[in-house]
């Protein structure tokens, strides 16, 4: 039996038995799950954006909103374009868009588009050895904080809700599982949470000070759905613990021994090309996102060939 084919004989379905709806339909809600893990990112990140533009104060114009998704799409179809890319796809830079709309601040309109549009640039420019050096979301933030007058990041805007952080953990586990880079995650967390609690121990500090750094949902956005983007993440497991233990370690220090706020963006901005450097000393089959697309397209066409009465 082939990887995700749930086993159901089609006699078991014939006109001599009961053949519940129920289960005709549990099968069809299988085969429309997306194997692509991108599509989750986009459906949780996007629920994330709905969710803060609704109950939390994000300080955030529609105007931008769509400035930012047309600069993303827009620059991305045309570097598709000019470059021949054989299989040109808008998830990743759907995916920026959302994480921009989600980190980035402006008070002017155009601000937040140009990240965009740095962000997937940087893709296209930036690469070593086949891939591209930084996370296009981490970029663009990046950037725009560098040299776009007018712009910042406001972690506040989450809360410290520990309901909110509970949901990132629980929707960020499953898109970081799905694309197979949940351990950088979670030793990411367990570097930098381990070291916030081995301060609050040496400076006899309350634990709840510890729980209230846990449930930043901005620290959690970014361990679940930046950290872990597998085009910019070491290829070995060694490569990405080592990765994870040097970017908690930079974002301890930049927090809290030079006192300077977004730890943990310049950690990831700064350790970006580390990332060839583990690749070099603990080499590993480069991910790639078109074997996933080609296993979704085959499976749905194997179910269809394999389940004659599915579509009936």
């Amino acid at each position: 039996m082939e990887p995700g084919a749930i086993g159901i004989a089609v006699d078991s379905l014939s006109a001599g038995s009961p053949a519940p709806a129920r289960i005709a339909l549990a099968v069809r809600a299988r085969t429309l799950v997306p194997r692509d893990p991108r599509i989750l990112q986009i459906a949780c990140l996007g629920a994330l954006l709905a969710a803060g533009a609704l109950f939390r104060d994000f300080s955030l114009r529609p105007t931008q909103i769509a400035l930012t998704f047309a600069a993303a799409l827009g620059t991305q179809r045309l570097l598709d374009r000019l470059t021949r890319k054989p299989r040109p796809s808008l998830l990743s830079a759907t995916i920026t868009s959302l994480s921009l709309a989600l980190l980035l601040r402006a008070d002017n309109p155009w601000a937040m588009p140009v990240a965009a549009a740095f962000a997937i640039a940087s893709k296209f420019l930036l690469r070593v050895r086949g891939r591209h050096l930084f996370n296009p979301a981490n970029f663009g933030v990046g950037a725009a904080l560098l040299i776009l007058p007018g712009t910042w990041i406001s972690p506040g805007q989450w809360g410290n809700d520990v309901a909110l952080a509970g949901w990132l953990v629980v929707l960020g586990a499953t898109v970081t599982g799905c694309a197979r880079r949940a351990d950088i995650s979670w030793l990411f967390l367990a570097f930098y949470l381990g070291a916030l609690a081995a301060r609050v121990v040496w400076l006899g500090q309350h634990w709840a000070v510890w729980t209230h750094q846990l449930s930043s949902g901005a620290l959690l956005l970014f361990a679940f759905f930046m950290i872990s983007d597998p085009m910019t993440t070491p290829s070995h497991p060694r490569g990405r613990a080592a990765h994870a233990a040097l970017m908690a370690a930079i974002a301890y220090a930049w927090g809290f021994g030079l006192f300077r706020t977004n730890a943990v963006l310049w950690a990831l901005f700064v350790t970006a090309p580390m990332v060839a450097v583990w690749d070099w000393l603990w080499p590993a089959p480069k991910f790639d996102w078109t074997p996933i697309q080609k296993a979704s397209w085959a499976n749905r066409r194997q179910w269809a060939r394999r389940h004659p009465w599915y579509s009936r």
